[in-house]
């Protein structure tokens, strides 16, 4: 009989130790990397909430004030616009939705008379890693939504009775103003679509 050759498995042993330690150590980097993902998606969504929620916010007064200037057409054309007197910050809403999705709001601006530019960042960490410094990095994201107005009227000529109103073309829904019956006017959405623009998110 052939005695059994030792040598050969015994160097072997190490290799075989190697290659499974390496897969391992791709293993916990794939998971880190997939860590990192999830977090930096959470940031993007509580951006993209924050953003369109400050933008809402503001439709919503808009909606107010136009309802308040209905009879007095002249001032239209500056709400539709974004600019009306009486409204108030919108970034409070903002900083709501941020929480609500684990983050917090590090910036929150108008951008433009009809949009809101908010960065977020998340309250988690990726978290502990075989990639060094994850374990105190958190995710970024920043993301603008804006306030597009959905109607058209003509204005008024100067010589336009006072009892008559434009009429209000809204994306292919007409409205028919009776200065003496209010009852039924448009909604905010009616008036306006809020959407996103811009989204980006980072690993800091």
């Amino acid at each position: 009989m052939q005695p059994r050759r030792y040598g050969d498995a015994g160097q072997a042993f190490p290799i075989y130790i190697t290659v499974v330690g390496g897969l391992l150590f791709l293993a916990f980097a794939y998971f880190a990397v997939g860590q990192a993902a999830a977090n930096r998606n959470g940031a993007q969504t509580a951006a993209d909430a924050a953003a369109l929620a400050a933008a809402q916010d503001k439709r919503d007064q808009l909606e107010g004030a136009w309802v308040k200037a209905v009879l007095d057409p002249a001032k239209w054309q500056g709400i539709f616009e974004g600019n009306a007197e009486g409204l108030v910050p919108s970034c409070w809403r903002a900083h709501e939705l941020a929480a609500q999705n684990d983050a917090q709001v590090l910036s929150c601006g108008p951008d433009g008379p009809l949009g809101f530019t908010v960065k977020v960042e998340t309250n988690k960490s990726v978290g502990d890693s075989v990639v060094p410094g994850t374990a105190e990095r958190k995710s970024d994201a920043f993301a603008t939504a804006v306030i597009v107005p959905r109607c058209v009227f003509d204005p008024p000529a100067e010589d336009a009775a006072p009892d008559v109103l434009p009429q209000l073309s809204c994306k292919g829904v007409n409205w028919e103003l009776d200065p003496d019956d209010l009852d039924v006017l448009p909604k905010p959405e009616d008036l306006f679509d809020v959407h996103l623009a811009e989204t980006q998110a980072n690993d800091e």
